[in-house]
């Protein structure tokens, strides 16, 4: 009988991670957005020979928790080495907001992805002295998200309020995230 001979194993491939580029193609919540948090304090803390000139985050999210998303959107604020943005598939809710926090010029939206903008929405439950408390955490990031928007698209409250934060989900195609100041390029593949 001939020995087991194991098959090689084929080289590891750092291409990506030497090049920049971050992808979170899932649910925004703490597990999923640890890596890339991490992975951008890395870079900053590289060598400035070492670093790349930008990063390259690509979104391709139904959304998630709006405080996961912030958690990422205040790394890549921070983060010295500007991060670009391309939004993929479908770029919604979180992904709205992550997309948007790129570097101002370098947000990209594909042609053919799917987009939607909506209020903040938790589900709560609880006694009454809970509901309260919870309501004004509600309240704060209501405010929070209207700051971002605001800081991100250029437009003021009412503005966000009438066209991306109104009583429904609003499905936008990629010039109109363009026109609201969501992103700056659309990214025609064809």
């Amino acid at each position: 009988i001939a020995p087991m001979v194991e098959a090689p194993k084929p080289p590891s491939s750092n291409i990506l991670k030497e090049n920049g580029v971050l992808m979170l193609v899932e649910e925004f919540n703490q597990e999923k957005i640890m890596p890339i948090v991490a992975q951008i304090m890395e870079y900053n803390l590289m060598d400035d020979d070492d670093q790349p000139e930008f990063l390259n985050l690509i979104i391709n999210s139904p959304g998630g928790s709006v405080h996961s998303a912030f958690h990422l959107i205040d790394m890549i604020k921070s983060s010295a080495i500007p991060v670009k943005t391309f939004g993929h598939g479908i770029v919604a809710s979180c992904g709205v907001l992550t997309v948007m926090a790129g570097e101002p010029g370098h947000r990209y939206l594909a042609h053919n992805a799917s987009t939607m903008s909506h209020q903040y929405s938790w589900g709560s439950s609880g006694k009454e002295h809970e509901l309260f408390a919870k309501f004004k955490e509600f309240e704060m990031a209501s405010d929070r998200m209207i700051e971002h928007y605001k800081k991100c698209t250029g437009k003021n409250k009412r503005y966000i309020r009438k066209h991306l934060l109104h009583n429904t989900d609003e499905w936008l195609t990629p010039d109109e995230c363009v026109t609201h100041g969501i992103v700056d390029h659309v990214w025609r593949t064809y």
